[in-house]
């Protein structure tokens, strides 16, 4: 797989704040409501993602408020495939990636993983789900 090549710096649209429970789709309405989400999650507006969405983004530090719009550097790339889709997540912050963060990444995405497999056979979709890890990626000067 070629590195992912991810703008820097990144603009993240704050999605589902920390804590937050209520994932939405593109048009505002209710997609799910889930367990707590321990990161704040968003997406890159202008960027298109393998899964034909726009790129999503964790954004590591405190609860930021849904709607915000801030700008942070990309730390790492986690893989995640969505219905049989490449759909990963660029996790950004302040400072470097540390290894605590890392794990509560790779945690956070297996139980997701079981979370989505299951809401997925309560939809009648059979696409693969599943969690690839660290993904190669590069930055490239955001226009």
């Amino acid at each position: 797989m070629p590195p992912l090549l991810v703008p820097s710096p990144l603009t993240v649209v704050i999605e589902v704040p920390r804590f937050g429970m209520v994932k939405r789709r593109g048009d505002a309405r209710i997609d799910f409501v889930a367990l707590p989400s321990p990161f704040n999650y968003g997406s890159v507006p202008g960027t298109l993602a393998p899964d034909g969405d726009p790129l999503d983004a964790i954004v590591l530090g405190p609860r930021l408020p849904k709607g915000c719009i801030v700008e942070r550097t990309p730390l790492a790339v986690f893989g995640f495939v969505d219905r049989g889709r490449l759909d990963p997540k660029v996790v950004c912050g302040h400072g470097p990636l540390r290894a605590r963060d890392r794990r509560a990444v790779e945690r956070f995405f297996r139980f997701y993983r079981g979370f989505k497999r299951g809401l997925q056979r309560v939809r009648g979709q059979s696409e693969p789900t599943e969690v690839l890890g660290w993904l190669p990626w590069s930055c490239r000067d955001a226009d």
